[in-house]
């Protein structure tokens, strides 16, 4: 057990509403474009010099790589203008120093206006309203079926954090993020929601500050199996395997991007009720089976290996979560059920 306090429940007004961006910063801009195009399948849309954008769905952008020579930036959406400025009065309160983004910053973004401030791992976040959305319609760098944003944003992203209790209170207390669980073993994780999906921030206990992941849902299961086989063909690889997830049930593998972070390439994450959703320790482990985590060390692997074996054991299983009409029921003639079964969810 730590020896800190953990994040407690919070029924506190939602703040904000979603991931709306991602900005990256990379001198390796061709490759960011093969990657985000035909890997992830995403739509280049602006490339210059210096700079790229990708879209994923009406949105003028989503992803915007800059060879800048920064440590890039996350966007969180809120609705209006009187939002934004409710984000602002709770950075006034809390005595966390922000400031309007400028015209080319806003131009750069594609937005109405945005302020920025730095959360403790010293993370640029910026918080926006009015995005720009497309004249034309959306289509992927490869054959595939989108990606699920809408209410639910971009998807989320998870930080690395040298020292987490500063970090879980920063966006619990002062931005509104809402628990969803928590992890002790194998690593020290904790996840947040804004709106219905399980989480679009969590906070990793790390050595050093940083970006682990950002994780983005496709429409269709064949869409991760495409993905998986063309991203093991790239130089840079798989970061993890594919697996599922033991809290938002998400079936996803991790590719290693052109940055040093990695994209979580998804499908099938869990809906949830923000208002009667109660956070809980998660203790049968971060995934039912597969998600081999190269980055962990030897001794931490093998402990997630024991916790994913013991969910076998105990036949843990959850639902699949599918779009309406998105399936056929199997003929109920041809199923034999087990006798011995534990469902949970």
């Amino acid at each position: 057990m730590p020896d800190h306090a953990l994040p407690v429940a919070d029924r506190s007004e939602l703040l904000l509403d979603s991931l709306g961006y991602v900005g990256v910063s990379s001198d390796r801009l061709d490759d960011w474009t093969t990657f985000g195009r035909d890997v992830a399948g995403m739509q280049p849309v602006e490339s210059g010099r210096r700079s790229l954008a990708l879209r994923m769905d009406d949105r003028s952008q989503r992803f915007l790589v800059s060879d800048d020579g920064g440590r890039g930036f996350y966007g969180f959406e809120v609705s209006d203008a009187e939002a934004l400025e409710q984000v602002a009065r709770r950075l006034d309160e809390q005595q966390v120093p922000h400031l309007e983004l400028d015209a080319p910053t806003r131009d750069h973004r594609r937005i109405t206006r945005g302020i920025w401030f730095r959360d403790p791992e010293g993370n640029r976040i910026e918080v926006f309203h009015g995005p720009e959305v497309a004249d034309r319609p959306f289509s992927p760098g490869r054959t595939m079926g989108g990606f699920r944003t809408g209410v639910l944003g971009l998807g989320h992203v998870v930080l690395l954090a040298a020292d987490a209790q500063p970090m879980i209170r920063f966006y619990q207390e002062v931005l509104g993020f809402r628990l969803s669980d928590y992890q002790l073993r194998p690593f020290e994780a904790y996840f947040f929601h804004l709106n219905p999906r399980h989480h679009t921030l969590a906070i990793v206990a790390a050595k050093a500050p940083g970006v682990h992941h950002v994780m983005v849902e496709v429409a269709h299961l064949d869409d991760v199996g495409a993905g998986l086989d063309l991203a093991e063909g790239t130089e840079e690889g798989i970061g993890v395997t594919i697996g599922r997830h033991s809290n938002d049930h998400m079936l996803s593998f991790y590719a290693r991007t052109p940055s040093p972070f990695m994209l979580e390439y998804g499908w099938g994450g869990r809906w949830i009720d923000v208002d009667t959703w109660s956070p809980y320790e998660l203790t049968e482990g971060p995934s039912l089976w597969g998600h081999e985590r190269s980055w962990l060390p030897p001794d931490l692997r093998a402990t997630a290996r024991e916790m994913r074996i013991r969910a076998a054991a105990d036949g843990l299983s959850y639902p699949v979560h599918v779009r309406p009409g998105g399936y056929d029921v199997i003929h109920q003639d041809t199923w034999i059920p087990a006798t011995r079964r534990t469902r949970v969810g």
